[in-house]
């Protein structure tokens, strides 16, 4: 069943990398469950939209979200904490955004956010999404309807708080 605004965010065993890229266990219900965190989800590291405009835009806009009042901005993708680790050196994320490697899309399942991208040979993946999130409770979210990057962008949730 996918989460809506009102629910609880998920709490399951995710890795994000340390400073030297190695994985360290995490849970979702801990990094995602204090304070304001906007939340991010999408298809894969290193892929063009999410090189090209959804990551690069939350880096660009990390400081506008922080002056409204949100605390952690995270990132979620079917990936291993190795490639978010790599992900965040090539897009300058300099510890700005917490890279959250979903390896085995148990996060995306829970979230009720996994696609099938089989036919394209990705495998199951997250949908493109964005999260507005208070005391681990979901305020907003954002699906995108369509390929692309718009409702799930920084700008949009900038426009939301």
């Amino acid at each position: 069943m996918a989460i809506s605004e009102g629910d609880r965010i998920p709490d399951v065993k995710v890795a994000v990398p340390d400073d030297d890229g190695n994985p360290q266990p995490a849970q979702t219900g801990d990094l995602l469950s204090k304070g304001k965190v906007v939340l991010f989800g999408l298809p894969g590291a290193f892929t063009p939209g999410c090189s090209r405009a959804h990551l690069p835009g939350y880096v660009v806009k990390a400081d506008e979200l922080k002056a409204k009042g949100v605390d952690t901005i995270a990132c979620t993708s079917v990936n291993d904490a190795f490639v978010m680790h790599a992900w965040a050196a090539d897009q300058n994320v300099n510890g700005t955004i917490v890279m959250i490697g979903d390896g085995n899309g148990e996060f995306a399942k829970a979230m009720g956010r996994e696609f099938d991208g089989s036919a394209i040979g990705l495998g199951t993946r997250s949908q493109r999404y964005a999260a507005v999130i208070e005391d681990g409770v979901v305020q907003k979210l954002f699906v995108e309807p369509a390929p692309g990057v718009t409702v799930s962008s920084a700008e949009h949730v900038l426009d939301n708080l």
